[in-house]
C-alpha cells in the first residue's frame, strides 16, 4: 500500500477500530477537531463535503491536481480563477444590489460559503463593506433577523438554560468529543486553543434602536466578523453569544417570525445568576484570560457588569469603553487644530447612559495625564440627561450609579441651548440617540463662543444622529471641527469639500482585543483604552485634519489595530517587569518588618497587593524581541493555501527501498507463539 493510499484510508481505519483505541483517538482528533483551525490538515474532508465547508471551500481556485487529490473533479466547472478574480467578481456582485440589506445577505451567504474569500474582500475593501457588515446596515439586519435568519451563526443561551450553559459551550463544536478527551500530550487538548474571544449582548439595547430581543445576535456576529477583518483574530476563535431573557418589546413579541423567548425580561437575582453562571461557564471551557466582551446591554446592567467582572475576568464593554477610546481619539487628535491642552477643553455632554459615562471617565483620565488633578477634571464635565443638566438638588432625583460624579452644585438646567449658553463648552458631545437635538441655535452658540468648536453627534444608526455634517458645518460657518458615530458622505460648504470622520468603535476594540489574546493579559485596565486612543490619533495625518476628518481612513485600520497590540504589548510586558521589581523590594523591606509575625498574617498582607497589581500584565512567555513581528505572527491570513501536502526528496538512496539477499527465515520448531508472530508480521506487509 502506498503512502499516499495509507493516508487517505487513515480515517476508514480509524472507525474500523473500537472507540476506545488510543489510534483511533489519535487520527480522528486530527481527522475532525484540527478542521476548525485556520490551517486545515492534508485529505481531511474530501468530495462534496470539501466545497461544502466554507474553512476548506476555494470555489473554482482549485488546481486540478488538488481537485483530482480531493475527490471533486467534476463537481465544478472546467475554469480555473485566482482569488484575485475572485475577488473581483464578488466586490461587483455586491454593488449591484441596491439595498443595503441586500448586499448584508450577499456578504453572509459568501461568509457561509467561502470563509477566506469573505475576510479578504472585507478587509482589502473596509470603506465600502463595513458600513454593509456593520454600523447601521447590521441594525436593518437586527430589525429582520427572523425573517433573514438561515443557519447558526453563534449559541443562543436562555433564562431556561440556567444549570446546563457548560453544556451548551461544548455543543458549539460538536467533534466526537468522546474521542477527544484525556489528551494531555496533544496541544489541541488545552480548551483556549479553541476559542479566545466571545462578544455576548442580551438584545435588550440595540444600537439605538432599543430592546431587539434574540434579534440582536447581529451584533455580536457583525462585531466579530471586524475583531477578523480588521485585526486577523482567526475566525474559529471567535465565538458570537445571545443571552436570551426575553424582551419588553411588545411589538417584537407579536411578531409571528420573532425567534426568541415570548416573554418579559427576567429581572434580579434570577438573571444576575445567570451572568454568573455564564462568566464561570466560558472560563471553565476555554481557560481564565478568554476575552469577554459585552456589547448592547441596558444601561442599567452594562455598569454593573463591568464593575463586577472586570477585576475578575478578561472583559470589556465596547459601548463604554470602546467608544470612550474612540472619542478620546478625537479629542486628542484636535489638539493640533486647536492647540488646547486636553485640560484646557471644557465638555457638555446630551446624554448620560453608558457611552457618555464612559467617554467622560476616559476624558477625565486623560486629562488627568495631562495634568489636572482628578476633580478639576470632572469640574470640566457637565452632563445632561433626559431630565436636563445633572445637579445635585434636581427635584426628580435620578443621579444613581456613575451620574453622581458629574452632577454639579448648579441650578436647574433643562434645555441643552440653556447649558451650552452658561457653561460655554469647547466640546458638544451627543451620545443621546435624540435625533436633531443639536438645533441651528445650539451650533450656533457653539461658533460664537469657539474659534474651532468641537461638535461629535456620536448616536448611532444615522437616522439617531443628534445633527448631519452638513448641519454642523452650515452652522458654525465652515468652521467646527465634526465627528460622528455614523458614517456620513463629503460635505460642501463655500466652495470647500470637507470628509467629516467617523468615530468608529472599529478604530478600537478590534486592535484591544489582538493585543490582550496575543499577550494573555488576564484583566483589561483603563490604561489600555488611553493607550490605545493615543495610537489612533498618532495616525491621523495632516492631511486627514486638512479635510476636517479627526481620524486616519477606515481603510488603514488595520495597521491601527496592529499599532495599538503592539503598545498593548509594551505596555503589559514592561508592567510585568516594574512590578516584579517593586515586589521583590516589598518582599525584602516586609520581611524586616514583618518578621516577628507569624506567615499567615504576611501572607495576608501581602497577596491583596499581588491581586491588585496583576491588571494588565502579559502571562505569554518568554517575551517576544520583536512584538510587532509576534502580534503579526498571530493573525489570520486570508490567502488561500494549498490543500496537498509538500513533497521533497531525501538525498543519495536513503529514500529507497533496500534490496537484501534471499535468505531462508529458520523458525525454531516448537515456538508456535513465535511463528504466529511472524507470518502476522510478513502478512501485514
Amino acid at each position: 500500500m502506498t503512502g499516499s493510499s495509507s493516508r487517505n484510508c487513515a480515517g476508514s481505519w480509524a472507525r474500523m477500530l473500537p472507540p476506545t483505541h488510543p489510534a483511533a483517538k489519535d487520527i480522528l482528533y486530527k481527522e475532525i477537531h484540527e478542521v476548525c483551525g485556520d490551517v486545515v490538515p492534508i485529505n481531511m474532508v474530501k468530495g462534496i463535503g470539501h466545497l461544502r465547508d466554507p474553512r476548506l471551500n476555494k470555489g473554482l481556485a482549485f488546481t486540478l491536481a488538488e481537485r483530482i487529490s480531493l475527490g471533486i473533479h467534476g463537481l465544478q466547472p472546467p475554469r480555473f480563477k485566482t482569488q484575485e478574480e475572485q475577488l473581483a467578481l464578488c466586490k461587483a456582485s455586491v454593488m449591484k444590489y441596491t439595498e443595503d440589506l441586500n448586499r448584508y445577505l450577499y456578504l453572509v451567504e459568501l461568509q457561509e460559503r467561502n470563509e477566506r474569500l469573505f475576510f479578504r474582500l472585507l478587509s482589502e475593501n473596509i470603506e465600502q463593506m463595513m458600513p454593509i457588515v456593520y454600523t447601521p446596515t447590521v441594525g436593518l439586519a437586527c430589525q429582520k433577523f427572523g425573517v433573514i435568519y438561515r443557519r447558526p451563526r453563534g449559541l443562543f443561551i436562555t433564562i431556561y438554560d440556567k444549570g446546563h450553559i457548560y453544556e451548551i459551550l461544548n455543543n458549539w463544536f460538536v467533534y466526537h468529543k468522546s474521542l477527544l478527551e484525556n489528551r494531555p500530550n496533544s496541544t489541541h487538548s488545552k480548551p483556549e486553543q479553541a476559542v479566545r474571544a466571545i462578544c455576548v449582548t442580551d438584545g435588550e439595547r440595540i444600537l439605538g434602536l432599543g430592546d431587539l430581543g434574540a434579534c440582536g445576535m447581529g451584533i455580536p456576529v457583525g462585531k466579530l466578523a471586524l475583531y477578523t477583518a480588521l485585526a486577523g483574530i482567526k475566525p474559529h476563535q471567535c465565538l458570537p453569544i445571545t443571552i436570551d431573557v426575553g424582551t419588553n418589546n411588545e411589538q417584537l413579541r407579536n411578531d409571528p417570525h420573532y425567534i426568541g423567548l415570548n416573554k418579559p425580561r427576567s429581572q434580579g437575582a434570577e438573571y444576575d445568576e445567570l451572568i454568573d453562571e455564564f462568566m464561570a461557564a466560558c472560563v471553565k471551557k476555554y481557560g481564565q484570560n478568554v476575552l469577554i466582551q459585552f456589547e448592547d446591554f441596558g444601561n442599567h446592567n452594562a455598569f454593573r457588569f463591568l464593575d463586577k467582572y472586570r477585576d475578575k475576568y478578561c472583559t470589556f464593554n465596547d459601548d463604554i469603553q470602546g467608544t470612550a477610546a474612540v472619542a478620546v481619539a478625537g479629542i486628542l487628535a484636535s489638539k493640533r487644530i486647536t492647540k488646547k491642552r486636553m485640560c484646557e477643553n471644557k465638555f457638555v455632554f446630551l446624554g448620560a447612559g453608558e457611552a457618555a459615562i464612559g467617554i467622560a471617565d476616559l476624558c477625565v483620565k486623560a486629562m488627568e495625564a495631562d495634568g489636572c488633578t482628578e476633580q478639576e477634571a470632572r469640574d470640566n464635565i457637565w452632563m445632561m440627561d433626559i431630565d436636563g443638566l445633572l445637579v445635585k438638588n434636581r427635584p426628580e432625583g435620578n443621579l444613581e450609579g456613575h451620574k453622581i460624579w458629574y452632577a454639579k452644585d448648579h441650578k436647574v438646567m433643562k434645555s441643552l441651548l440653556e447649558v451650552v449658553k452658561e457653561v460655554k463648552p469647547t466640546v458638544l458631545i451627543g451620545a443621546s440617540a435624540a435625533a436633531g437635538a443639536f438645533t441651528p441655535e445650539v451650533l450656533k452658540e457653539m461658533a460664537k463662543n469657539n474659534e474651532r468648536p468641537l461638535i461629535f453627534a456620536l448616536s448611532n444608526p444615522t437616522s439617531k444622529a443628534e445633527c448631519t455634517a452638513q448641519q454642523a458645518y452650515d452652522h458654525t460657518d465652515g468652521r467646527c471641527i465634526f465627528s460622528s458615530g455614523s458614517p456620513f458622505g463629503e460635505v460642501k460648504y463655500c466652495g470647500k469639500v470637507y470628509k467629516p470622520g467617523q468615530g468608529n468603535n472599529a478604530y478600537i476594540f478590534p486592535g484591544i482585543a489582538l493585543g490582550v489574546i496575543a499577550t494573555g493579559v488576564h484583566h483589561i485596565t483603563e490604561d489600555l483604552f488611553l493607550i490605545s486612543a493615543q495610537a489612533v490619533a498618532d495616525h491621523v495625518k495632516d492631511e486627514d485634519l486638512e479635510v476636517g476628518s479627526l481620524y486616519p481612513p477606515l481603510g488603514t485600520i488595520r495597521e491601527c489595530s496592529i499599532d495599538i497590540a503592539v503598545r498593548i504589548a509594551n505596555y503589559a510586558y514592561a508592567r510585568k517587569m516594574l512590578i516584579q521589581a517593586v515586589l521583590k523590594l516589598f518582599t525584602a523591606f516586609g520581611y524586616l518588618i514583618y518578621s516577628n509575625i507569624k506567615l499567615s498574617n504576611v501572607t495576608l498582607t501581602i497577596c491583596p497587593i499581588l491581586f491588585l497589581t496583576s491588571a494588565g500584565l502579559a502571562s505569554e512567555y518568554p517575551e517576544p524581541k520583536d512584538k510587532r513581528q509576534f502580534i503579526v505572527s498571530k493573525m489570520y491570513d486570508a490567502n488561500y493555501d494549498s490543500p496537498l501536502p509538500n513533497v521533497y526528496d531525501w538525498p543519495g538512496d536513503y529514500a529507497k527501498p533496500r534490496v537484501l539477499p534471499d535468505k531462508k527465515v529458520t523458525v525454531p520448531t516448537g515456538n508456535s507463539e513465535f511463528r504466529d508472530k511472524l507470518y502476522q508480521y510478513h502478512d501485514s506487509s
